[in-house]
């Protein structure tokens, strides 16, 4: 039997007395593009923070390929192989385009400080094989060609991909995206879906998708979870979930 990608068991946070996430589970397998809905609020991005090492669980375990990462700093569970991206773009804007993914290649750096600050050979071709990587990555999302613009300079819809691009760059086995077509225009976001579904297949990677637009999730998630007040609500099929009378009253607030 395959060993899942990511398995979530009882996982739970308190501040201050209140459950931002309390008893949740969910299992994803590899290569699956799944889905995590909820009302706003409802705990979808403490859970990311969770699963990337922002927050530390008070409750409950999650495992990476097989393996118990809870409790690791986001450095440690990144280096294990998840990414992430944010609900307010997160990008180094004062830094180029080029220079951004460049940030999430170092963590596979051999090169020492010695050897960077001396300038020796191996850090000067550590630098060439970044640079063709980097650009590698800014054509998936046809970013190349700005290659050398300021970050802050790019237009919203880019600077979206610029993050997701600067994510893959460290090589992740579960890349995490939360709300990627958040502000954009449906040309946009059609073009960014098609985007995620091409690096689904291509990198080989498993995804974790936090969206509102039930149109957009079901159209590219075949299953989802669905969180409310920091519950699980309903799993299961996309098409089935969204029938579910509790999970329209969620959204209705009903």
């Amino acid at each position: 039997m395959a060993m899942a990608m990511l398995e979530v068991k009882n996982l739970g946070i308190v501040f201050g007395g209140l459950h931002a996430v309390e008893d949740f589970n969910m299992t994803i397998e590899p290569g699956q593009l799944y889905g995590l809905i909820g009302p706003n609020g409802a705990g979808k991005t403490t859970l990311f923070n969770l699963l990337t090492g922002v927050y530390k669980p008070t409750t409950g375990t999650f495992y990476l390929d097989g393996e118990n990462i809870t409790g690791k700093t986001p450095v440690e569970i990144n280096k294990k192989g998840i990414a992430r991206t944010f609900q307010n773009i997160r990008l180094f804007k004062n830094m180029s385009v080029i220079d951004n993914v460049k940030v999430g290649l170092h963590n596979k750096k051999k090169t020492t400080v010695i050897e960077s600050v001396l300038r020796l050979p191996r850090h000067f071709k550590e630098e060439k094989q970044m640079e063709r990587e980097a650009l590698a990555l800014l054509k998936v999302f046809d970013l190349d060609g700005q290659k050398d613009f300021l970050a802050s300079n790019l237009p919203y819809g880019k600077q979206r991909k610029l993050e997701i691009a600067r994510a893959l760059a460290t090589s992740p086995k579960l890349l995490l995206l939360d709300e990627p077509a958040a502000g954009m225009n449906p040309n946009e976001t059609e073009e960014l879906m098609a985007t995620i579904r091409f690096i689904l297949k291509e990198f080989g990677l498993t995804i974790l998708l936090i969206e509102h637009d039930m149109k957009l999730v079901s159209g590219i998630c075949e299953e989802i979870s669905v969180l409310n007040f920091g519950m699980l609500l309903a799993k299961g099929k996309t098409a089935e979930v969204l029938q579910n009378p509790d999970v329209i009253a969620a959204y209705l607030g009903e």
